[in-house]
């Protein structure tokens, strides 16, 4: 039986195709434990079991900075699937014009490595570190200038850097980027654990549709109840369940550190002990690219095993720094992953517009409005406000397990 396709997310030169697939034991070490297919079919696996071996076969170093070291690890993994490296120009160009590789897989986001360092060159093996462990190995197959400007306006949509991806890319990264196949020697060491695609689909059920959920902040009440509600959708089959799925990598700016959000995860879940919602986390760096993240977190969550995807009004979005206009319309990256969902062969399902009544608890804006309810609201930055100034916060707003924990790390 072949099952449907869903994933919840809340507000993205000289080598082979989809960079190299040169690891035959990659591939052959790959495992698929539920129904739904990795993209491009394979889920690939790089870890290498000579660990020493590949680690002598080096001629440079390097340490990884925190965006580097999510998508190495992404990877490796296999949550970027099909991928087996970064990517070289003839990709890189691909998915920045085409939103898809050079083979015409459907990917929405290029990932790279940049560097400005002149003296790395082609052929150069370079051991990847985080500290003193070693992560990677990376052969160079390829150094290539980045076209930032076309990279910025393709992907997010704008040349301004007062969207943090464009920032990033313009300000950040280095001119280079180099392509190349990696080795994978140990996970990175986090504060809070990230499951493989293969350990995350071990764990889920092979008959029953899984619901992503995406975030990148602490989940309140309306978080909970939008994603628990999903799993009565038209689209999901019975007795599907929710994989609530935050990354945890570096964001913008102005949001919670991973770290923080991870402990305000770990209490909910253990209050709620919901039998039909699962919990993992992903080592991911935002980009806040709007519609092209949208797709690229749908991808991601099909190779950890995901069936629907929910999204949610202007998802990944991002406001300008100066003026704090939004960078995306409201539904522009629903439309954008609903045109693409059978190609990319995950179902979207819309989030449920909630709000709060005294008379009714939480219910849809329409319904509210239909039925004539009273509405209570209580906006972002009066709870942060009261969050920091110790006053009660409503516990139809947040729980309060997750208040206690942002207030002790805040």
């Amino acid at each position: 039986m072949q099952l449907s396709t869903v994933v919840l997310a809340l507000a993205l030169g000289a080598a082979s195709a989809f960079a190299p697939m040169r690891n035959p034991a990659a591939l052959r070490k790959a495992v698929v434990s539920n129904m739904q297919e990795p993209h491009g079919g394979t889920l690939v696996d790089l870890f290498v079991e000579d660990k020493e071996a590949a680690i002598k076969s080096c001629n440079k170093e390097l340490q990884l900075n925190p965006r580097q070291l999510c998508d190495v690890e992404l990877i490796c993994n296999g949550g970027f699937s099909p991928l087996t490296g970064f990517m070289n120009e003839e990709d890189y160009l691909s998915v920045v014009n085409d939103v898809k590789l050079s083979s015409g897989l459907l990917f929405s986001l290029p990932v790279v490595f940049d560097t400005d360092d002149e003296d790395i060159a082609v052929g150069d093996k370079i051991l990847l570190k985080q500290d003193d462990l070693e992560i990677a190995t990376f052969t160079i197959e390829s150094k290539y200038l980045a076209q930032k400007p076309l990279e910025c306006k393709n992907c997010y949509g704008t040349s301004s850097i007062e969207h943090p991806g464009t920032l990033m890319v313009a300000m950040e990264k280095g001119k280079y980027y180099l392509s190349g196949s990696l080795e994978g020697l140990n996970k990175p060491v986090r504060d809070f654990p990230c499951k493989t695609p293969k350990e995350v689909r071990e764990e889920l059920p092979d008959d029953k549709d899984v619901v992503a959920f995406q975030c990148r902040n602490p989940v309140h009440r309306a978080h909970y109840e939008l994603f628990t509600r999903a799993l009565d959708d038209e689209r999901v089959g019975e007795g599907g369940v929710v994989m609530v799925h935050p990354t945890c990598g570096p964001t913008q700016a102005d949001d919670i550190d991973g770290t923080v959000r991870y402990k305000t995860y770990e209490v909910l879940k253990e209050e709620t002990a919901n039998p039909r919602v699962i919990w993992n986390y992903l080592p991911y760096s935002m980009h806040m690219a709007g519609p092209r993240e949208a797709i690229h977190h749908m991808m991601i969550r099909k190779n950890f095993g995901c069936t629907h995807f929910i999204i949610g009004r202007d998802m990944a979005g991002s406001k300008s720094s100066l003026d704090g206009e939004d960078f995306y319309g409201a539904y522009e990256a629903q439309e954008f992953a609903q045109s693409k969902s059978a190609e990319l062969g995950v179902k979207c399902v819309p989030s449920l517009n909630l709000v709060y009544t005294e008379e009714k608890g939480y219910v849809t804006a329409d319904e509210a409005e239909k039925e004539g309810l009273t509405k209570k609201n209580l906006s972002g930055t009066k709870f942060r406000k009261a969050l920091r100034a110790g006053e009660d916060i409503p516990e139809w707003f947040a729980f309060k397990s997750v208040v206690e924990v942002l207030r002790a790390n805040i």
